[in-house]
């Protein structure tokens, strides 16, 4: 429990370091993107070779195939009530004059980390469940989530800023967002020990398909919107390193 907590807080504190980076610097619209494009990269990878793989290992298509649609069903929903309070650039990766600081500015901010809690929370979950079995941490996943997660923090927080708002309003919310992150991971693990095979397929691809809806969603169209004609590439660089960490046995 407490180890994946751990690991779900290291991936939830990816948030913090994007606040810090954007309330001491500015980076380049590009290079941010270019983070995103990676972490795409490596959370597809994630999406198909650990998730869906051990959701159908674990329970067959039935359990799989539901959880899955059930999961973009769920986040579709919440994210589109989200975005119409404020969160629809919850994820831009420029940290000047874009729109997630119009949204903070007219206050959305707290819808933009409610949002950034609702991405993160199947992510931790799944954290959570690929420890139960007793096996180490997936270094995929948990490296998909951080790099998914900085950009966010940054944009945002940068938004947050520029409305005016204090740094302990901004960095105590992401501070929160980061415990809530460990805390979703530690209530995956203990939720679901003992729990049938087809529960935790159907979980581990409900989070798979929030996953997968959220980067078609938020991370491709942002990443894309900066690096243009490279982020296929980019996004296949990202892939194939995920690729290579999880046969490797990462």
């Amino acid at each position: 429990m407490w180890e994946a907590g751990f690991w779900g807080l290291v991936g939830g504190s990816a948030l913090v370091l994007g606040a810090v980076i954007a309330w001491f610097a500015t980076l380049p619209q590009r290079l941010i993107a270019g983070v995103m494009a990676v972490g795409a990269g490596v959370l597809i990878s994630a999406v198909a070779f650990d998730l869906m793989d051990e959701a159908f290992r674990q329970g067959g298509f039935d359990s799989t195939a539901a959880g899955f649609l059930g999961g973009a069903l769920v986040y579709t929903v919440a994210n589109i009530a989200i975005s119409r309070r404020g969160a629809r650039h919850r994820k831009r990766s420029g940290s000047n004059g874009d729109e997630s600081q119009q949204a903070a500015d007219t206050g959305g901010g707290l819808a933009i980390a409610v949002g950034a809690l609702l991405d993160g929370i199947p992510e931790s979950v799944v954290i959570g469940v690929g420890l139960i079995a007793g096996g180490g941490v997936s270094v995929v996943t948990v490296a998909a989530v951080f790099l998914s997660n900085v950009p966010e923090g940054l944009s945002s927080a940068a938004g947050m800023k520029k409305a005016g708002r204090s740094a302990a309003y901004v960095f105590g919310v992401w501070i929160g967002i980061a415990l809530a992150s460990g805390l979703a991971a530690m209530v995956g693990n203990v939720a679901l020990a003992g729990a049938e095979p087809d529960v935790i397929a159907a979980v581990t691809a409900v989070a798979a398909g929030a996953i997968l809806a959220m980067l078609v969603d938020t991370m491709i169209p942002e990443a894309t919107e900066a690096t243009h004609d490279y982020t296929g590439l980019i996004a296949v660089v990202g892939f194939l390193i995920a690729f290579v960490l999880t046969k490797s046995g990462g």
